[in-house]
Order: structure tokens, then C-alpha cells, then sequence
């Protein structure tokens, strides 16, 4: 079974909710991606959004864009990304990595051998939140002849689209909160909750919520509706205040420790809900 699956089965057993971090590969370096990996982990992530740098970051805003270029002067590619995930697995982490990755990447390694990497790598989805449903039947039929998942995206926007693009979801679908990019905010389209009731009408998978949720608060407001919810900005905007710290040796473990913290209050704000 895909990792995906096993970890949504547990939680609901559990009658808890998804924390799925979002992290930019190769930011500030690949070594420190892979501490910061362990450190979300043992923090309390249930799945883990591995970034792709991008040159042109059309859904990201600019706490991403400051990750990906610094990620991009390491020359950090995607084939980087995939070896993380494959050292982070042989340092003994079980838990689910989503390749999070505009589409060109994709097309610039091959279908053949981009699918290769992603089984030989044990990459258990992909997000590609520049493949409109209406192109992705190609990626969807290799992906599910790899037995991973093709995370779909729905938007606020998406009205009459909701049921074809959630028609074929595997994995989990992501609901975009709210209009315009990624990146930390205080108030949230209007609709947002009758959106996520409608997705759940059409959804036979579990339904989780990002772009913008960066606190305890916000994660505890969408952990009573959906089954998971991603903190992306917020976490990256975490590890860039910290690179100071990790770039000093001495210091490395207080700039890790900063990250897991946060990491653990938005677990522990999700927690508390649950109890």
C-alpha cells in the first residue's frame, strides 16, 4: 500500500488529522535539508512536501521564491530532490514524501525516467500545480502504473471544474485556501469552509487545506473539517530565520531545534483539538 494511504488509514483510526509540512529542497544546502527532514519528523509531521527550486515559482510567493533561489545557487536540481528523499529513507524515516514540482522539471528529465527515479527514490506522490486536469492523463496513467499518487489541486475558483478534476484523485485532494500565491496569512477566502464542504461532496479521498495556514490556530480552525492541513511559508520562513544558526556548527542543533519547535506547536495545537 502507498504510504499515503497507510498514514491517512492511521489517523483516522486515531480520529486525527494530517500535518504535512512543506520544505524547499537544497535550502539552505542538501545536508541540512536532510537534518531538518529528521527534525520534522520527530516533531510530529505525518507527510512531508519535498520542494522542487524553481527559476520561475508561479504558485509561490516570496518567503518560496527567497528558498528556491538560494536552493538554486547550490544547483540543486530534481534530481537532487529525489536522492534526498532516498538518504532521508536510509536514515530511517517512514514517513510519505509528495514531489512538489512545476511540470517543466518533468518534462526536461523524460516520463520514462522521471517515473524510474520517482519508484527507485520511493517518492509515494507528486504535486504538479501547473498540470491542468484537462493535460495530466498521461502523468495520471504513469503515476498510477507506479502506484503513486497525482495529488490534484482545488481552488476557491475551480466552481464547475471540482468534479472532473476530483473524478480520478488518488492520494488526497488539496484545497487552496485562498486566491493569489502561497505565503502566511491572516484571514482566508470568505467561503472557505462551505468550498471544503463542497470538495467533500465530490472527494472519495481524504481532502487537505494550504497555501497561507501558518499557526496553531489556523491549523486547529481546519483540523475540525479536513484531513489534513499543510504549512508551507511559515516553516520555510522558519528555517530562513534560522540559517545563521545552521550555518555554524556550534550552533547548527539550537537552529534545528527552532524548526522542530515550531513544527511541535502546530502539532500540538492539532492535538489538542483531537483530545
Amino acid at each position: 500500500m502507498n504510504r499515503i494511504d497507510q498514514t491517512f488509514e492511521t489517523l483516522k483510526l486515531h480520529n486525527k488529522t494530517a500535518l504535512i509540512p512543506y520544505l524547499t529542497v537544497g535550502d539552505p544546502d542538501p545536508e541540512t535539508t536532510l537534518d531538518i527532514i529528521a527534525e520534522l519528523e520527530s516533531s510530529g509531521a505525518d507527510i512531508i512536501e519535498l520542494g522542487v527550486p524553481y527559476s520561475d515559482p508561479l504558485a509561490d510567493g516570496p518567503v518560496i521564491q527567497r528558498a528556491s533561489e538560494r536552493a538554486l545557487k547550490n544547483k540543486v536540481t530534481i534530481r537532487t530532490c529525489m536522492d534526498i528523499a532516498l538518504k532521508a529513507r536510509e536514515r530511517g524515516s517512514q514517513l510519505p514524501f509528495i514531489l512538489f514540482t512545476y511540470y517543466n522539471p518533468v518534462l526536461q528529465m523524460g516520463l520514462d525516467t522521471f517515473f524510474e527515479e520517482v519508484l527507485k527514490h520511493d517518492i509515494s506522490g507528486l504535486i504538479i500545480p501547473d498540470l491542468p486536469v484537462e493535460e495530466s492523463a498521461e502523468i495520471r496513467t504513469r503515476a498510477a502504473a507506479a502506484g503513486v499518487h497525482l495529488i490534484p489541486l482545488v481552488a476557491p475558483t475551480s466552481h464547475e471544474r471540482i468534479a472532473t478534476i476530483l473524478s480520478e484523485a488518488t492520494g488526497f485532494v488539496y484545497c487552496v485556501s485562498s486566491l493569489g500565491v502561497t505565503g502566511e496569512r491572516t484571514d482566508f477566502y470568505s467561503g472557505v469552509e462551505a468550498f471544503l464542504e463542497t470538495v467533500k461532496e465530490y472527494s472519495r479521498v481524504p481532502i487537505a487545506i494550504g497555501f497561507g495556514i501558518s499557526t496553531g490556530e489556523q491549523v486547529a480552525r481546519f483540523s475540525k473539517i479536513c484531513d489534513g492541513v499543510v504549512v508551507g511559508s511559515a516553516i520555510v520562513r522558519t528555517i530562513e530565520s534560522n540559517i545563521p544558526l545552521l550555518e555554524r556548527e556550534e550552533t547548527r542543533g539550537q537552529g534545528l531545534s527552532q524548526i522542530g519547535q515550531f513544527v511541535a506547536q502546530l502539532k500540538g495545537a492539532k492535538l489538542a483539538l483531537d483530545r
